[in-house]
């Protein structure tokens, strides 16, 4: 059996996934950002890229990867002029359990490295660690951050809401790695679900773990969730798994908007802004995205003689 056909097989019995191997005529969008795999087996219950809008044509565990997604970087990063960030896994986690096997993210990383362009990676997992050696050839070259999704301080609650991923206190951990190996590193607080994470302990909890690793930014857009179709009936049936009695409370709330916004918005965005503004975090959404897709000047000077 081939060693696609062993990951296959595993992902199938602990999950169900199934794996679909497909070419795609294109992998960096118009703002240097790819995503080398559609769906993901992290389970997230509010995950925005289950919602219908995506165009999936099969289960969202069911993971589709573009194997040639390495032959387009190499052909794209050479073709172009400038050099830039890349930015992966703003769509679906680059370091979900079938990038153990496949390693299509190294091998993009690879590339990356050996063009040295700059880096911009988003995940939840600790499996980033894996290539650490390749993120910090980036960053000395050109330049790597590393975000990290942040939602849940109670790790009980991380493993009902985000339950095929390490959890909060682990990805803190490698966040203080990450700050050991001279990487910076961009915290998402998102989303912060009404009647369940919207609290002042777990804002202050999550805070802390971002203080203490000297994080460069932290990106938040409010306290609530958005919710689209496919996301949206996923999350009510999650809730009334876990929860019994919350999905009424939801609809009787919320109905079917779009944004759901917490009760406790100001006074947990007040927490958050001053804990930033105390400990010289940038939080300011443009200046987080502008530090994102900037690569650096100096470096760009360079190259030129």
């Amino acid at each position: 059996m081939t060693g696609r056909k062993v990951l296959s097989e595993r992902l199938r019995a602990m999950w169900g996934a199934v794996m679909h191997y497909v070419d795609v005529k294109g992998i960096l969008s118009p703002q240097n950002g790819m995503n080398v795999y559609r769906g993901c087996t992290h389970g997230c219950i509010y995950c925005d890229s289950r919602s219908v809008c995506y165009g999936f044509t099969h289960d969202f565990e069911d993971v589709e990867v573009k194997r040639n997604a390495p032959e387009l970087l190499e052909r794209a990063l050479r073709s172009k002029r400038k050099k830039c960030m890349i930015g992966t896994g703003a769509m679906c986690d680059p370091y979900m359990h079938c990038e153990e096997g496949l390693q299509v993210t190294r091998k993009c990383l690879e590339l990356i490295a050996r063009y040295e362009f700059g880096a911009a990676v988003q995940t939840k997992s600790d499996r980033i660690l894996r290539d650490l050696d390749l993120l910090r050839y980036i960053n000395e070259k050109a330049k790597c951050v590393v975000q990290m999704t942040l939602t849940t301080y109670d790790e009980d609650l991380c493993r009902i809401l985000e339950p095929n991923v390490c959890t909060t206190k682990r990805r803190a951990e490698v966040l203080h790695i990450l700050r050991d190996n001279g990487i910076p590193t961009v915290v998402w607080l998102s989303p912060i679900l009404p009647f369940l994470n919207d609290t002042r302990e777990n804002i202050e909890g999550l805070l802390e773990y971002c203080v203490s690793a000297g994080v460069y930014g932290i990106i938040c857009f409010g306290m609530g969730v958005t919710m689209r179709q496919g996301n949206r009936e996923y999350f009510y049936e999650a809730l009334e798994r876990h929860f019994p009695g919350l999905r009424r409370k939801y609809h009787e709330k919320y109905g079917y908007s779009y944004e759901l916004i917490s009760d406790r918005n100001e006074e947990l965005m007040h927490i958050f802004r001053e804990t930033c503004r105390k400990h010289g975090i940038v939080h300011e959404m443009e200046a987080c995205f502008q530090y994102l897709h900037e690569f650096p000047e100096m470096y760009e000077q360079l190259t030129l003689f």
